[in-house]
């Protein structure tokens, strides 16, 4: 293996151990950070223009695989956005416009998010901070409205915002930590797609960030693993209602274990101890290994794909 792949693509890789008091934890925290836009050859991401001319919401894009996704939409040109509350900016090769939507305690890593674009695009044009909680379905429309207003028009959504919080016996799993972990990671998706999907024309996607645990059952994830298979259901009816005679695409990406700040802030000390270890390829995820599955569904080049769930996730196999 060539010296200059980092260490954390090797097998047997797994970050030190860490906590952080609660979700949804903070990317400027991280020890390692993770990769966002170095590929397991060790080399830069490369763009290759795939996404021009296209304006897209990306929810969670503050921190861990939507950092990443913003980062790889944004090489090109985009609209980013941040988590249970939102970033939100538009990168062009010619500069960024930006709207910022944040939770107080995430202003940092928004903060970092943003600057890492400019550096990236050396010519952002204006910033614009506003602070949601998509739990809401008036903020969600508000997002909808913001971004139009903002940008014109609406190509693709990619919701990828989320919460966890690890519970190892259900009779003691707080009645409102289900409630919360529904309305962020279930209600909030059809908020957000039922007030953008007619603004969505011929060749639009959506695609939603879920998780191995939708199929394998995290037995301390119960409400999470809930949503992520609620979420999956969604996904598919509504591609079947709308691929056909919207030509709008529906997709899903299945995440393994993945390095983002909800795991040390999330998850038992066991889980962490062990974090990655399990899987065949030995090693935990980097977001950028999730994100260009991202790139791929939200292109042309997967033009033929609606209704399906790409398993990034280290190897195992699911039926």
């Amino acid at each position: 293996m060539s010296p200059n792949i980092p260490q954390q693509y090797k097998k047997g890789w797994k970050p030190p151990f860490q906590e952080q008091p609660n979700a949804p934890g903070k990317q400027l925290k991280l020890d390692p950070p993770p990769l966002d836009d170095i590929t397991a050859d060790g080399k830069p991401y490369k763009p290759a223009g795939k996404l021009e001319g296209r304006k897209a919401i990306i929810t969670g894009a503050d921190s861990g695989i939507g950092r990443s996704i913003a980062l790889l939409f944004g090489l090109y040109f985009i609209l980013v956005e941040c988590t249970i509350t939102f970033l939100t900016l538009q990168i062009a090769l010619e500069g960024a416009d930006l709207t910022l939507t944040y939770l107080s305690q995430e202003r940092r890593d928004a903060e970092d998010m943003i600057e890492t674009i400019k550096k990236r695009t050396n010519n952002a044009r204006k910033i614009n901070l506003v602070e949601l909680d998509l739990t809401k379905e008036e903020n969600c429309k508000k997002l909808v409205d913001k971004h139009l207003s903002f940008h014109g028009s609406l190509d693709a959504l990619v919701l990828n915002h989320g919460t966890q919080n690890a519970n190892t016996y259900l009779p003691s799993l707080p009645t409102e930590q289900w409630h919360e972990t529904f309305n962020t990671n279930i209600h909030s998706f059809f908020y957000i797609c039922k007030a953008a999907i007619p603004h969505l024309k011929e060749g639009s996607t959506i695609t939603f960030n879920a998780s191995i645990n939708m199929a394998v059952g995290h037995p301390e994830l119960i409400d999470y693993t809930a949503t992520k298979g609620a979420m999956i259901g969604f996904m598919r009816a509504l591609s079947n209602q709308i691929v056909g005679d919207k030509g709008i695409r529906c997709n899903a990406v299945a995440p393994g274990p993945i390095w983002t700040p909800l795991i040390p802030a999330t998850m038992t000390k066991e889980s962490i101890e062990q974090f990655g270890t399990t899987v065949p390829m030995g090693r935990a995820g980097q977001p950028v290994e999730v994100a260009t599955a991202f790139v791929w569904l939200t292109s042309a080049d997967s033009s033929y794909v609606s209704g399906q769930i790409i398993h990034v996730n280290g190897g195992v196999v699911i039926e």
